[in-house]
């Protein structure tokens, strides 16, 4: 991260005024000025009205497309092997982002990087996290791309595990919060998968079986003893973090955007289960 020198040499001189040129007052003065520096730093890496120029827009396209495919491919052979589902799993992220034709040739070249013993996973991490420190917003959802990614098979190896805990680390996520994201997603595959299968098979007559309210539940990151409170809390939070229009406003790449787009709507339809389970608006 690009280091702020402004406070720094401003205060170490007048520090150094002050004491009428004595050594002490511009240290004093500089590590005051360190302390504004870093204030400054934090408050616009949170800030979601900060303005982008077109150029770091492009940039953080492209630490998007180059970590999140090269670190797929990376995953994807982690259990020794790369599945058929894995590489489908690619190809359907490649669609939800609308690729280009040339994105979609450097994103299966990435893939295969990825793929090479000798990746270097963690320098492609702290890539990414340096790329997207003024969008932290965007971490989260990007450890979910990855997680949808190993658990296309339906199976998260211990291998690929170990692979996503390091790239969590790297991201500065916890491992407790990595659990709950995981935790979400694998129920949402459950709940999003049910609902389709039991829509095309004609509800009740049909041979699938209807989503349970056990998963629109873990969908939500809750328990069936949720208070509504607790729903609403969760449902908000959620919507907060992928709504399509608030990541725009943050100033997050259209294709991740793309892929938020589904994850809003599935946690909408798990929600709306809940609400009329419930029998609260």
């Amino acid at each position: 991260m690009r280091m702020r020198w402004g406070g720094k040499l401003f205060l170490g001189l007048i520090g150094y005024w002050i004491s009428g040129g004595s050594i002490i007052g511009v240290v004093i003065g500089a590590l005051i000025g360190h302390f504004f520096d870093s204030l400054a730093m934090k408050v616009q890496s949170f800030n979601p009205f900060r303005p982008y120029d077109p150029g770091e827009q492009d940039a953080v396209r492209e630490a998007l497309l180059s970590a999140a495919f090269s670190i797929m491919g990376h995953i994807a052979k982690a259990d020794g092997r790369v599945s058929a589902e894995e590489v489908a799993q690619a190809e359907v992220l490649m669609t939800r982002m609308q690729l280009t034709s040339e994105q979609r040739k450097r994103a299966i070249a990435l893939f295969e990087e990825g793929k090479s013993d000798d990746f270097p996973l963690e320098k492609t991490v702290a890539d990414f996290r340096e790329a997207v420190r003024f969008r932290k917003h965007m971490i989260p959802m990007f450890l979910e791309m990855l997680l949808q990614t190993a658990l296309a098979d339906g199976v998260l190896h211990a291998n690929e595990e170990a692979v996503l805990l390091r790239v969590a680390d790297g991201l500065g996520i916890p491992q407790a919060q990595f659990r709950q994201i995981l935790a979400m997603l694998v129920a949402q595959a459950q709940f999003s998968g049910s609902s389709r299968a039991y829509g095309q098979a004609g509800g009740a007559a049909g041979n699938a079986s209807a989503p349970s309210l056990s998963q629109a539940y873990q969908v939500l990151g809750l328990t069936q003893s949720a208070t509504p409170s607790d729903i609403k809390r969760a449902y908000r939070k959620l919507m907060s973090e992928h709504h399509p229009d608030k990541l725009a406003a943050k100033g997050v790449p259209e294709e991740m955007i793309r892929v938020a787009t589904e994850r809003s709507a599935e946690i909408s339809t798990a929600y709306d289960a809940i609400k009329k389970d419930r029998g609260f608006k």
